[in-house]
């Protein structure tokens, strides 16, 4: 408990500075006192529905929707203000140090209000474009569903499979979707690619069973000609709630896993299944999550021991971490491995071939899109759903479509 109030605390004095240093350039741009009590009161507005739910929330319900909406329109107006923080603070600290000098010189000490009011227009400026994105995200972004397309050629792929097509969807979390119409649009995205294979590499819920009632018949409806596949990923488990008795949470896990099924998907658990077309085959591994320093639960031993080393191999992994540190360089040749999980943390900058990134590069190597190493993919999904941010900021939600292609040799 004590630990709760000390992280309250801290917080509030972050928020306090992050606020007076705000409403300094704002107070230095507007003399109006209407407008600067409309400043105070917004963002009093904006605090109370956070505070409210971050004092009682719990675990037994996880992150509720409200605690997820409270957190987006905090971001929302917080982001822009950092901004007005650094700026505002960088000023005083040159004030500070321009005074210093000018004082061991003997130089008389002269204010200059024209600067710090540039400087205020200017942070002002620039944090309406944060404000104008993270507004944009929580509103229409998070749905913007883009489908991305993928070639991939393999010497050893079984000519049968030339031409072979799989999209992949990954981290629904179905407890977050507030519009079931724009889910829809996007199953039929899904639906549209007519690919010849439909994988689903993990966190079907956030916490509970219960978050994917009203979307199972929706679901239902994707099918693809050679079979709907799918695995576990970490908010599968139900590691993120509290439960009251061990049982009501082996309960949960077990309702997860039958989801898969009512939803015509084939769960792998550490297994292995193969794909046969024109007597040739190519075998599929899914294992359960495998994290760095987390819930490492996923056997690839296990899931490969009816696969042969010279098999053509797609491995089903939701961390990405699990490719990085036991997959990319094992010598029983995994070709393309899909993962999810990341998110590619709901925010970063894409422009295709000038710039790609996230704060989700930080923890992650591989964070979002392909990428190649020894020969091996790993395909690593930006996410279909979204969770704790009820929004996505320049990393939208992704519908992955890869084409098998067989390599041609120079005779």
């Amino acid at each position: 408990m004590s630990r709760f109030y000390v992280a309250l605390f801290l917080m509030s004095v972050i928020f306090l500075v992050i606020e007076i240093y705000a409403f300094q350039a704002f107070k230095v741009l507007s003399k109006d006192r209407l407008y600067r009590w409309v400043w105070i009161v917004i963002s009093i507005l904006v605090y109370i529905p956070f505070f409210i739910v971050f004092l009682t929330y719990s675990r037994e319900n996880g992150q509720t929707k409200s605690f997820q909406y409270a957190f987006s329109l905090l971001l929302v107006f917080l982001l822009p203000k950092v901004i007005l923080l650094v700026s505002m603070f960088g000023e005083d600290v040159y004030r500070v140090v321009v005074k210093v000098f000018r004082m061991f010189g003997g130089s008389e000490v002269k204010s200059m209000p024209s600067r710090r009011k540039f400087i205020a227009q200017l942070a002002l400026g620039i944090a309406a474009i944060p404000f104008a994105s993270f507004l944009y995200g929580v509103t229409k972004g998070k749905y913007n569903f883009k489908v991305l397309k993928y070639e991939l050629a393999f010497d050893d792929l079984p000519e049968a499979f030339d031409g072979f097509t799989i999209t992949q969807i990954s981290d629904i979390h179905s407890g977050s979707f507030t519009d079931k119409s724009k889910v829809q649009y996007a199953l039929d995205l899904v639906t549209d690619q007519q690919s010849d294979l439909l994988l689903f590499t993990g966190d079907i819920v956030n916490n509970k069973a219960e978050e994917m009632d009203e979307f199972i018949d929706m679901f239902s409806n994707l099918k693809a000609p050679y079979g709907q596949y799918s695995i576990l990923g970490n908010h599968d488990y139900g590691d993120y709630a509290e439960w009251k008795t061990k049982a009501d949470k082996k309960n949960n896990f077990e309702a997860i896993k039958s989801i898969h099924k009512k939803i015509g998907f084939d769960l792998l658990l550490n297994e292995s299944r193969f794909i046969e077309k024109d007597n040739q085959k190519l075998a599929l591994v899914g294992v359960e999550n495998w994290g760095k320093g987390w819930k490492q639960v996923g056997d690839l031993e296990k899931a490969s021991e009816h696969v042969n080393q010279k098999d053509f191999k797609i491995l089903m992994s939701h961390d990405p971490s699990h490719w990085e540190y036991k997959v990319k360089d094992n010598d029983f040749n995994y070709h393309l491995t899909l993962s999810g999980h990341t998110h590619g943390l709901q925010m970063g900058i894409e422009i295709p071939g000038f710039i790609k990134w996230s704060p989700s590069s930080f923890i992650y190597k591989q964070w979002a899109g392909l990428y190649e190493e020894f020969g091996r993919y790993v395909n690593v999904n930006r996410g279909f759903g979204f969770h704790g941010f009820s929004g996505r900021v320049g990393i939208w939600p992704e519908i992955t479509v890869i084409k098998l292609k067989k390599s041609v040799k120079n005779v």
